[in-house]
This record gives structure tokens, sequence and C-alpha cells, in this order.
């Protein structure tokens, strides 16, 4: 004939504990082991480690510039500027040599679209021809 009241309780307080958890802040190193490097498919990654939320790190870690190539992270302003990897009005966040040790931290901590890339490489062929580019959308949490 229905809950009694202390399984009602119990169930609240698994609600309430599954809330608090999709509240916690996380960090993401992008690229998961793989990292921040040429020829990795960020897009398929972002999908399979999404959704990130406001307050989420984002650690992009990459080795320091070498004859082998540099790495770094640009914050393009836009989804076009994103499509066509171009930089004219991108943010340079994070130079070729700060992706070393614990890598280079990114709070998504505004509810908008974050477009990512790397502006490495002849006419930034890391972005274009590489795949190093992604983009994330942060949720805001709920609050209980």
């Amino acid at each position: 004939m229905g809950f009694s009241f202390s399984s009602q309780g119990v169930v609240l307080i698994v609600v309430a504990v599954s809330l608090l958890a999709v509240c916690q802040a996380k960090t993401v190193v992008v690229g998961g082991s793989q990292g921040w490097r040429f020829g990795f498919n960020y897009t398929d990654w972002t999908l399979k480690n999404g959704p990130y939320y406001i307050k989420d790190t984002l650690v992009f870690k990459y080795s320091a510039p070498s004859n082998a190539g540099a790495h770094d992270v640009y914050l393009l302003p836009d989804l076009w500027s994103y499509i066509t990897c171009d930089f004219r009005r991108a943010k340079l966040v994070a130079k070729a040599t700060q992706g070393g040790g614990q890598g280079f931290k990114f709070v998504l901590n505004q509810w908008r679209p974050h477009y990512f890339a790397c502006g490495q490489g002849a006419n930034r062929s890391h972005c274009k021809q590489g795949m190093m580019k992604f983009f994330a959308v942060p949720w805001p949490h709920w609050q209980l």
C-alpha cells in the first residue's frame, strides 16, 4: 500500500546524494591518457566524456616544445572561427611551455560554448588537419 515513512526517507536521501554528486565540479584531462596531441579526435573524445558543468576544470597536458613540434591552447570566439580554424580574434590561453607537469588548467566558468584549438603548425595545421580542436558547453549545476 505505498511506501512506508522509512522507505520514503531512504529514497529522498538517495536522490539528494545523487543530486549533490551532479553538483560537484570535476577535473578532466583533455584527451585522457593521450593528452593534447596532434592526430587525436577530440570531437569523439568530448562526446564520450561529457557533459561538462560550470566550474568543471579542463586540464591540457602536452610536451614542451621540441624539434617534433609544439602545442598551445587558444580560445576561439565563435562557431565559425572554430569550424574554419580562424585565429584572428582568438585568445591564447596557454603557451607552448604551459602544458608540461600538471598541465594547463582552464575552468569552465560561464554558461556558453567554449571553442578550443591548437594554433601550431604551418597555416594552423594542428587545428585544420590534426583535429586538435573541440568545444564544450558547460551546463549549470542543479541546486537543491
